[in-house]
């Protein structure tokens, strides 16, 4: 099918003639053939209208008045047509320039077509079907953070095996400043170990994050109210900002960060493609210095640098951080067991709350280094985390009056409350607690001493426990017994052994004389 001449091109072909340019010139300029300018040119003079009044025909009058020849020279048309099909192809392959194939088209082409001509015949052949709006971005106000499609590789030290790693994009619109690093996947903790890292090389938090609908950012997409990510959310409100999913199918939200993972194909992979690394750190490495070349470099049209725009116009905007990291919460439920300790599964581990919520379902919000636990949106208790399996964590503030008399025991909380009865049932609840090779039945058998003032006062308490001492007789049912028969009472002669004493009969519950003996 021929191609007839858009009416502009005829009017350059006028501009240029009135220029003073040759028809061979003007073909190598507009990508058409010599003999087609010849033969416009002739029409022109053949209609009887000067070349300057054909310049102010409308496009539609011009275009009636030359509208049955051909322009293009059709073998060089084709050629470069069976060209794009290959340039088309390759568009989305990392690293794609139309400029690298126009050079390689100029190399093989015999008559090659000028690289404006290239782009426009390449534009006309796959035209985009939707326009573009230009967005003003302000200062601090957004970050924009994806993953790249492709991948990059470290490799085992021990088994050789090459393991593909992610790599994470941001880039602050309004500077363009950008930050690159390497992670083992996309999972949750990696997306916001990430963010956390590029919000400490940016030094400060924009307003808003603007992420793909990824499975560690968004629990559900959607265009107008998407479900965020309960971790992530948490993070945002750690360092004051919030999380912006980008609408599902709808790529031009996302245009710039896809732009800079396209310049990250071009500036950072094709660097390391030659280079092998076995560590993710050493990955990371490189990438670091890569992306500072990156980022001093030069716009194209502007007469600074991303990290100078950063510096002279966005930092200034950016929140300050907290003092801080955010470290990354799970979450778990569980139920106020009757003893005040709830449950956490992945330790085996307990921990205590107030006693009051015993029976009450709560919330375990955990990182690597807390407990805390919720009830109705409120924080009850804080624990630092001990990763000792099957450990009894206890804030004795969280005990009810009666637990934690308990918690407290110990010898030297025996001894404080012997000793306020006299030095007699010191001594005497010493002994006791240190004579068990278990200490729980000597604390209990300690507590029943030191419980008898109650009965008898701690004078007479005192003055039973000294007679179990003169006697070798220091337990609870021996010092309980002296008291209720009222041995205390009757002093023992010095030198003269228990039996010798005048007979006292017993209660029926004592075993026998030789319990004091």
């Amino acid at each position: 099918m021929a191609n007839i001449l858009d009416p502009m091109d005829l009017k350059q072909i006028i501009t240029l003639h009135l220029d003073g340019t040759s028809n061979r010139r003007i073909g190598s300029i507009l990508g058409i053939s010599r003999n087609t300018v010849n033969t416009y040119m002739q029409l022109f003079a053949a209609s009887g209208i000067s070349l300057e009044e054909l310049l102010v025909f409308e496009n539609a009058d011009l275009s009636e008045l030359f509208s049955s020849h051909t322009t293009v020279d059709t073998e060089r048309h084709n050629e470069l047509m069976l060209y794009f099909e290959g340039v088309n192809q390759a568009r989305n392959h990392p690293g794609f320039t139309f400029l690298h194939h126009y050079q390689q088209y100029v190399e093989q082409a015999q008559e090659p077509y000028s690289y404006t001509q290239f782009l426009e015949h390449y534009r006309r052949k796959y035209p985009k079907e939707k326009g573009s709006m230009k967005l003003d971005h302000l200062a601090g106000e957004e970050m924009f953070v994806d993953f790249a499609g492709k991948k990059l590789h470290i490799i085992n030290k021990g088994t050789g095996e090459l393991i593909a790693v992610e790599v994470f994009v941001a880039i602050l619109p309004c500077s363009q400043y950008t930050y690159v690093r390497a992670c083992m996947s996309q999972k949750r903790s990696d997306l916001i170990s990430c963010c956390t890292e590029t919000l400490r090389f940016y030094g400060g938090a924009p307003k808003a994050i603007i992420s793909d609908n990824l499975r560690s950012a968004v629990n559900r997409a959607s265009k107008y109210e998407a479900d965020i990510n309960r971790s992530f959310k948490d993070f945002a409100r750690h360092y004051n900002c919030v999380i912006n999913p980008t609408r599902g199918y709808s790529p031009q939200d996302k245009a710039l960060v896809e732009n800079a993972v396209h310049l990250v194909y071009q500036r950072i992979y094709y660097p390391l493609r030659e280079m092998t690394f076995f560590s993710l750190e050493d990955l990371n490495k490189e990438i670091s210095i890569l992306l500072k070349s990156y980022n001093n470099l030069l716009f194209k049209r502007k007469e600074s640098s991303r990290i100078e725009l950063f510096q002279s116009i966005e930092r200034q905007y950016l929140k300050e951080l907290p003092a801080q990291s955010y470290e990354l919460k799970d979450y778990k439920r569980a139920k106020v067991q009757k003893m005040g300790y709830v449950y956490f599964s992945p330790d085996n581990s307990y921990y205590s709350v107030p006693h009051r919520y015993i029976g009450k379902e709560t919330s375990i919000h955990y990182t690597q280094s807390r407990i805390e636990v919720f009830y109705n949106q409120e924080r009850i208790a804080l624990h630092q985390r001990n990763l000792t399996r099957g450990s009894y964590n206890t804030n004795k503030d969280h005990l009810s009056s009666t637990h934690r008399f308990y918690s407290d025991w110990s010898p030297e909380f025996f001894s404080k409350k012997a000793a306020l009865h006299g030095e007699h049932v010191l001594k005497c609840v010493e002994k006791i607690v240190t004579s068990q090779d278990y200490p729980e039945i000597g604390y209990k058998r300690a507590l029943g001493v030191i419980q008898l003032y109650r009965a008898y006062g701690s004078q007479r308490l005192n003055d039973a426990c000294k007679r179990a001492l003169d006697t070798d007789a220091c337990s609870y049912s021996c010092i309980k017994n002296i008291l209720k028969n009222n041995m205390d009472k009757v002093p023992l002669a010095d030198g003269q052994p228990e039996q010798a004493q005048p007979h006292i009969p017993f209660h029926s519950n004592i075993r026998g004389a030789s319990a004091y003996q």
